[in-house]
């Protein structure tokens, strides 16, 4: 009978009993608490999701229409029963709430770049929210004054008023624009210039931003409705 030759390597596995697979096998070390905060690029691309409505996380256009919905409700209701000496005033923000600034942030990683921010402002190209196109337009209907409150530059008064008129927004009572001097939060000022209004007369029917900061503070309106917003945070 001839011999079966046995190379070394196959005497060293099988004498090992399959050992050698077993040490194979890969090990992982993590540290539980540090990965408990969600990594970034997955965040970024959950935010993606959530405005294309491919997620399950909800979808970003049908949560705001929901709440234009609620707005406009109010909104009649309130004109409704108003007082012949009332000076009703729907007050809005601007970004993300009457124009979106999605395709700079998308460009931008979702990273607030100053220089590049700015100048999508000047270039008057956001596009306008529908929902809040419609609330607009049915205040036009009801004779509910439209004032905006936005942190936008002073600077950018030309640029803001250019791209609200080219989405359909083409007249209101007042805007209002962060003093060039100013130094506290959008928050304060954004308080600050509604108890100005309140002072001049007007009744702060209906408020609708996309920050707790456009809603909350002193004056507050009767009636505040929150977009949701997850890309960013105005303190």
């Amino acid at each position: 009978m001839r011999k079966r030759r046995i190379f070394p390597a196959v005497v060293l596995l099988l004498a090992s009993g399959g050992a050698m697979a077993q040490q194979a096998r890969p090990v992982f070390s993590a540290n539980g608490a540090a990965e408990r905060i969600e990594n970034l690029d997955t965040l970024k691309a959950e935010l993606q999701q959530y405005h294309k409505c491919t997620c399950k996380c909800g979808c970003y256009a049908k949560d705001l229409d929901a709440q234009a919905d609620r707005a406009i409700g109010f909104l009649r209701e309130r004109a409704a029963r108003r007082k012949a000496s009332e000076k009703l005033v729907l007050i809005l923000d601007i970004d993300e709430t009457t124009l979106s600034n999605y395709p700079e942030m998308v460009e931008a990683g979702f990273g607030y770049q100053e220089a590049a921010f700015d100048a999508w402002v000047q270039s008057a190209k956001a596009p306008v929210i529908p929902g809040t196109l419609r609330l607009y337009k049915e205040a036009q209907r009801l004779n509910v004054k439209v004032i905006f409150i936005s942190g936008r530059a002073e600077a950018e008064r030309g640029a803001t008023e250019r791209n609200l008129r080219a989405e359909g927004i083409d007249h209101w009572e007042r805007l209002y624009l962060r003093p060039a001097q100013w130094t506290g939060t959008i928050g304060v000022f954004k308080a600050k210039t509604r108890r100005q209004l309140v002072a001049d007369g007007y009744t702060l029917a209906l408020n609708v931003g996309d920050q707790w900061s456009d809603l909350k503070s002193a004056s507050e309106a009767e009636f505040n409705v929150k977009y949701p917003d997850p890309f960013y945070l105005v303190p």
